[in-house]
């Protein structure tokens, strides 16, 4: 009888496969539970190195230019260096030292101290999850420990005594400033703190505008990366506005140079240059000496770090006389020609005046009491301004104050300081008679320039101005708000005193005839004030200057020289800044390509026969 095949019972099948998954059912069970309730906490402290992070983009600053576009202020790539505090730790490194051996692989890179950075790496707060080992640095030193760090971790997947001690290290993109010429205009320019805010000068100044707006990114990360399939969010920072300023880079060069000479060869404390353009107000150049780079402020003292043109302030002396002349002037009470008995001494108030030298009895026009700078001439002169004293004080004062003494320049410059020009009825008995002679009296550099720009400038004012515009990140440029202007004197008045400050230069009785430059017109005062000394609050030494612009009869820049304390050679105004004043005007000329007029000089008379 043939055999029968069929199907077996499927039963004991059945049972092996439900054996079988119930054992896998229960390994799942079993699993859980270790996970849930067994290490749970170890698998929690995985899970905080393993989560979203956050960090702020910052925004590109934006750069300072000169008039023509050259850069003073720019920002270059940069990084800064932070770690995670958390990644270091024992139970992440499998090793105790873990700080200790990223800090010594990390000084000789980031220039510190290696106790530095391990406190940084240990902190007392276990929790910290974000330190900053070094701000703004090079892309350079980021590739180094980049570098490290890809070969710690080559060699940790092969040699698992090597532990990669950089993992926690990260980098910030960011930007770092720069200032290509050294120290070159720093004392407008100002410089960037450790923070990225602007510590001084116009960097502080407009700092809201060239800042720009910070972003924000946030990101997945895992052991110290970035984990590149999990979505992030980030909003961009929105980058700064550049800044165009009046200054003219070469002609900022000239007037640093011929200062920075004359300071060092008179062993003076300190100088200061000014170029305006008498038309428009804008300032040419405004150099500083000493001064100090912003590239690198650990060589720089404290002192020198400002802006001494707009933040010393200090008696003018002989300069300032170009103000009282206005007056008189302007008021009608004398005119160049109008004769003046200046004797050796005058007696008035408390004190006995005199000038700078003995002479005999002096037969001058009133052209040469300004050109001979005689104090003795000024004080009689200013006394016509009024039928008594008080009146004649109350004018004057008048006439100072519309020249822009006692206020501030317009600049809006951080630290300006408006100098000290008291009330007529609070001037002391010396004060009514040394005030003419800018004694008694105190204003910054920028305000003397203006003084004389305002005369160059037909009578007319015009506030001085160190921004010529903006350009924001859609590059439209925005110019500058339009200076202020004020009528301070006549046209007639400011063209009799160019004529007359010719004299000072022109006539060999003059005391600014260093100041000459062959071909064309130039108008100029001579100053050399008592100074007081800032230390002590009296009087030590000198304040030397030379003010005037060019050409006398079609003026186009006016040029502003003060040194201090001179302690080597001459400190006469005419002698040590009058040169600077003939070599920083000279150049100025040249760059701005200013032609002479051709004219001849006034030649008004300085002395007459009694």
């Amino acid at each position: 009888m043939p055999r029968v095949i069929q199907l077996g019972s499927p039963r004991p099948r059945l049972r092996l496969v439900g054996v079988a998954l119930t054992l896998v059912l229960i390994a799942f069970v079993l699993r859980l539970l270790q996970v849930q309730a067994v290490d749970a906490s170890t698998y929690a402290a995985k899970a905080e190195q393993n989560r979203y992070v956050g960090y702020t983009l910052a925004a590109e600053r934006g750069g300072i230019t000169d008039r023509t576009g050259v850069a003073l202020a720019t920002s270059v790539d940069a990084y800064t260096i932070t770690a995670d505090p958390t990644l270091f730790t024992r139970e992440q490194l499998k090793v105790d030292d873990g700080p200790e051996q990223a800090a010594a692989l990390l000084a000789p890179i980031l220039g510190q101290e290696q106790d530095t950075i391990v406190q940084k790496l240990r902190p007392e707060d276990k929790k910290l999850r974000y330190v900053v080992l070094a701000s703004r640095q090079t892309p350079q030193v980021w590739k180094q420990i980049k570098d490290l760090k890809t070969a710690l971790a080559t060699k940790s997947e092969t040699d698992r005594s090597t532990v990669n001690v950089l993992a926690g290290v990260l980098a910030v993109p960011t930007t770092k400033r720069v200032y290509p010429n050294g120290d070159l205009a720093a004392g407008i320019l100002g410089w960037v703190n450790a923070d990225g805010k602007g510590g001084g000068g116009i960097e502080q100044q407009l700092n809201g505008l060239l800042a720009g707006k910070d972003g924000k990114i946030r990101y997945a990360q895992s052991g110290g990366r970035q984990v590149p399939t999990v979505g992030s969010t980030e909003t961009p920072a929105v980058p700064g506005s550049d800044v165009e300023l009046t200054v003219d880079r070469d002609i900022q060069w000239a007037a640093q140079n011929a200062i920075t000479e004359q300071v060092k060869e008179s062993g003076a404390d300190r100088g200061y240059v000014i170029v305006q353009d008498t038309r428009t107000g804008e300032v040419l150049a405004m150099a500083n000496s000493p001064g100090f780079d912003p590239n690198d402020l650990s060589e720089a003292r404290s002192a020198d770090m400002g802006n001494a043109a707009v933040q010393d302030a200090f008696e003018p002396g002989s300069t300032a006389k170009v103000m009282s002349m206005a007056a008189v002037l302007e008021e009608n009470v004398a005119d160049p020609l109008t004769h003046v008995v200046v004797p050796n001494r005058l007696h008035r108030g408390d004190r006995l005046f005199k000038d700078d030298i003995n002479h005999p009895t002096w037969y001058l026009t009133l052209n040469g009491v300004l050109a001979k700078s005689s104090n003795i001439g000024t004080i009689l002169a200013t006394g016509q301004l009024g039928k008594t004293q008080k009146q004649a004080n109350q004018v004057l004062y008048s006439y100072l104050r519309k020249f822009g003494l006692g206020s501030h320049s317009g600049l809006g410059f951080p630290g300006e300081t408006p100098g000290i020009l008291a009330a007529p009825d609070q001037w002391s008995t010396s004060q009514q008679y040394t005030i003419p002679f800018g004694q008694g009296v105190s204003l910054n550099a920028m305000q003397a320039a203006s003084v004389y720009s305002t005369i160059a400038n037909g009578g007319v004012r015009v506030d001085p101005t160190l921004v010529r515009g903006t350009k924001g990140p859609d590059g439209r440029f925005v110019p500058a708000a339009t200076p202020k202007k004020t009528r301070v004197i006549s046209e007639k008045t400011a063209k009799t005193l160019a004529r007359m400050l010719e004299s000072v230069v022109d006539d060999e009785e003059g005391t600014g005839t260093k100041a000459r430059i062959p071909g064309y017109r130039v108008a100029g005062k001579t100053g050399t004030a008592n100074r007081v000394d800032p230390a002590t609050g009296k009087y030590k030494g000198y304040t030397s200057s030379f003010a005037g612009f060019a050409p006398a009869d079609k003026p186009r820049v006016t040029v502003y020289c003060a040194i201090q304390n001179a302690t080597k050679g001459n400190y006469f105004g005419g002698q040590i800044c009058g040169p600077v004043y003939k070599q920083v005007m000279e150049f100025a000329l040249k760059t701005l390509q200013v032609p002479p007029t051709g004219a001849r000089a006034a030649n008004l008379p300085v002395t007459y026969r009694p």
